[in-house]
């Protein structure tokens, strides 16, 4: 067939190939008649892909995107942290001994209750303008915390800090997943969450330092300069954006009808009664009491009441049921529950053993933690290079679940003269193994599902991620603070417990004699041991939900190119 007897359509698309090797934006593809709905809509479907893919950046502009996202979650990770070792100071400043719980819990709940509407934000907004919104509100609530002059103040500051860190995670993955391609994502993710994840382990070295050296009141001022900096960056760029619902942008009355605010109220109720719940559960009231109880009941039964509204809303729902019921959803929430559970309990209870039983630093037990951190960066780095390359995921999760449990297992049998190598192979495998699964639940995510529906897929991984960490904690704080006291009484009964408690782990050596150090450190030993065991079951728990996220090979398929025959073939037969 010549030129001139091609339809205006397929002449149009051929030039438009000639000129680009691919569609682009501008590019309008006119139905031929000649050919059946299969044809056209398959050629709609080309078009789209085409036009997602003139949106992705490379070069400078990617890397400042990657470096400013990147900045923002390691905030978000060492504001989890780099507070505990403040707070002594902060008590004795404001004589708040008694809201020492609140400086945690009030960032914890506020952060856990608005994840899933953060999630329904960047499907409905601009990914730009909601994820500087929310970097805003962290900040302001990072200043108020800074200047706070009372605990109130610092409270408050603390809930409003965690409403704005609810959206920034989720957001600098939806950011990045509109930046790249798939097979590009892999790689920016790891290099992303294996750079932010030291944010968890430095916390305490910095928020020492800053609290010895200057004041604790920079723990919370450092996030202004280094969040400002990512803010002008992303300010100075056209960032891309996933294509949003248009049917559900019409006006501003329209989206927050679309928010389902109803099912927010339901979900977050019952987030802060069950976080509430472990939050008091064993320190400041018994497990069996009213209250404790009550709460457990109460988030219970909103869970129920929550499940219920959002079968009923359908798609319009918060957390629709269509996207909880894939298998690939529910399978890399629940890896990434234990994952992220096994990685805070790791992150809380090694630098105890080192300060307590080995008698180190706080600096220096930093420094001990390095062969997990430099293993976990490194292979965090590797593997997304390698799934960008291979192509499946799931190899690098099946080994992440095989690599933890050893490594953490192996730590189960510290002792207070454990040689050096040990603990350094120990931690080291065990970073490995976590580089290798660290990112993988979020590209199982990300690969299959709809565009539309991956902000709200990634709000519900960064959910469980936070929620798990929360719930294994006070789980891993009544069995370690239960075994110590017991430990205490059986190895060393005529040392004061309460004594050895109250000192702290850093400091129990100056309330004691030199002939009972040795018990003492037996009994910090054994109940750490305790914690490593719980930690080293949460990793095993990985392998069981793993299958589910999926045997799916992520590379961008090539299209076949026709040979001259086949072409002489076509042409004959039309």
């Amino acid at each position: 067939m010549d030129e001139k007897q091609e339809p205006d359509g397929q002449r149009q698309l051929h030039s438009s190939q000639a000129e680009n090797g691919s569609y682009n934006k501008e590019l309008s593809v006119t139905a031929d008649p000649s050919k059946g709905d299969e044809d056209i809509e398959h050629g709609s479907k080309e078009n789209t892909e085409a036009v997602e893919q003139t949106q992705y950046i490379s070069g400078a502009k990617l890397v400042i995107v990657l470096a400013s996202v990147t900045l923002i979650v390691f905030l978000m990770m060492l504001d989890m942290s780099i507070v505990v070792v403040a707070i002594p100071v902060i008590t004795s400043d404001f004589h708040s001994l008694d809201d020492v719980g609140w400086y945690g819990s009030a960032y914890m709940l506020a952060n856990c209750a608005l994840q899933p509407l953060a999630g329904k934000f960047y499907t409905l907004f601009s990914s730009k303008i909601t994820f500087i919104s929310f970097l805003a509100l962290f900040e302001l609530g990072s200043a108020l915390c800074g200047a706070a002059q009372s605990s109130m103040m610092l409270i408050i500051g603390r809930a409003i800090a965690g409403l704005g860190g609810a959206g920034l995670v989720n957001g600098a993955l939806t950011i990045l997943s509109a930046s790249a391609p798939m097979e590009r994502r892999p790689a920016l993710l790891g290099i992303m969450i294996g750079i932010s994840q030291f944010g968890v382990i430095g916390g305490p070295l910095i928020g020492g330092a800053l609290t010895e050296y200057a004041s604790w009141r920079w723990c919370f001022y450092i996030n202004l300069p280094i969040g400002g900096v990512a803010f002008l960056f992303l300010m100075l760029i056209k960032l891309p954006d996933h294509e949003k619902d248009q049917s559900k942008k019409s006006s501003v009355r329209v989206a927050l009808s679309n928010l389902d605010l109803s099912g927010f109220v339901l979900f977050a109720g019952f987030a802060v009664m069950i976080l509430l719940a472990l939050e008091w559960g064993g320190t400041d009231y018994p497990w069996n009491s009213a209250i404790v109880i009550g709460l457990f009941c109460g988030g219970g039964l909103t869970l129920l009441l929550f499940a219920a509204w959002e079968y009923r809303m359908g798609d319009n729902a918060m957390i629709p049921y269509s996207l909880v019921k894939r298998t690939v959803v529910w399978s890399s929430c629940l890896v990434t529950l234990f994952f992220f559970a096994s990685v805070m309990l790791l992150t809380y209870y090694l630098p105890i053993y080192f300060q307590a039983v080995r008698g180190v630093s706080p600096t220096l037990s930093g420094v001990y933690m390095l062969p997990g951190i430099l293993g976990q960066m490194s292979m965090a780095v590797i593997s997304g290079i390698l799934v960008g390359k291979l192509g499946y995921y799931l190899p690098w999760s099946i080994a992440c679940a095989i690599l933890v449990p050893i490594g953490n297992g192996l730590m189960t049998t510290f002792t207070p003269t454990s040689p050096t190598a040990a603990w350094v192979c120990y931690q080291l495998l065990s970073g490995i193994g976590r580089g290798s699964g660290l990112q993988m639940p979020i590209v199982a995510i990300q690969n299959n599902l709809p565009t539309s529906q991956v902000s709200l897929g990634m709000s519900l991984v960064t959910f469980f991620q936070t929620f798990g960490g929360a719930l294994f904690l006070s789980v891993a704080q009544t069995i370690f603070s239960h075994e110590l006291l017991s430990n205490l009484r059986e190895y060393s009964p005529s040392t004061d417990a309460q004594a050895v408690i109250t000192a702290g782990a850093a400091s129990f050596r100056d309330v004691i004699t030199p002939e009972e150090v040795p018990s003492v450190l037996r009994a910090y030993n054994d109940a750490i041991k305790h914690d490593f065991y719980l930690l080293t079951g949460v990793s095993c728990a990985m392998i069981l939900f793993i299958w589910g996220m999926g045997w799916v090979d992520i590379r961008k398929k090539k299209e076949k190119v026709p040979t001259p025959e086949e072409r002489s073939v076509s042409a004959a037969s039309e």
